[in-house]
């Protein structure tokens, strides 16, 4: 199994890329992974925000097969704390005949077509962050979830 990163638009903030690069760079020793970055639809007049995000939904299908597990990560999603978080990826990975496609989507969500195929939907957290931070703190957690499976003393309850 292969975890993808699927994130709508670039990394403007200097900062945060240098954060998701550090962290994306490590995961791999643990588990193929990889960080999708699919264009930013760009927002004019005639688009509406519905549009927006049936836009950006044909972009995030276009890159998960049938056999890919989708998960969302949505501001309604479950939340989990981290070790259940690593749970969730042992399951995947020991079950998953495809990739694990985690979502992030554009500033408006998700299209209907998105959460339609979607496995399901985890919430990072009940605040709301921008788009760069959830990137951040997505792919801390996939190596926080990945030091928890091996026993490795990075994540301490």
């Amino acid at each position: 199994m292969k975890i993808q990163l699927i994130c709508i638009g670039t990394m403007r903030d200097s900062g945060l890329r240098e954060l998701v690069d550090r962290f994306s760079a490590r995961i791999p020793h643990y588990m193929p992974f990889e960080v999708v970055s699919l264009p930013d639809v760009k927002a004019t007049k005639a688009l509406t925000p519905d549009l927006q995000k049936i836009r950006e939904g044909e972009a995030i299908l276009a890159r998960v097969s049938r056999a890919d597990c989708m998960i969302l990560f949505d501001e309604r999603g479950r939340e989990l704390t981290s070790r259940e978080f690593a749970d969730f990826i042992s399951r995947k990975a020991n079950t998953l005949g495809g990739n694990l496609c985690l979502v992030i989507g554009g500033p408006y969500g998700f299209s209907a077509d998105v959460y339609a195929r979607a496995d399901g939907s985890l919430s990072l957290s009940r605040m709301t962050f921008t788009h760069e931070m959830a990137r951040f703190i997505a792919a801390e957690q996939i190596y926080r979830a990945m030091t928890i499976l091996r026993n490795e003393p990075y994540h301490h309850d």
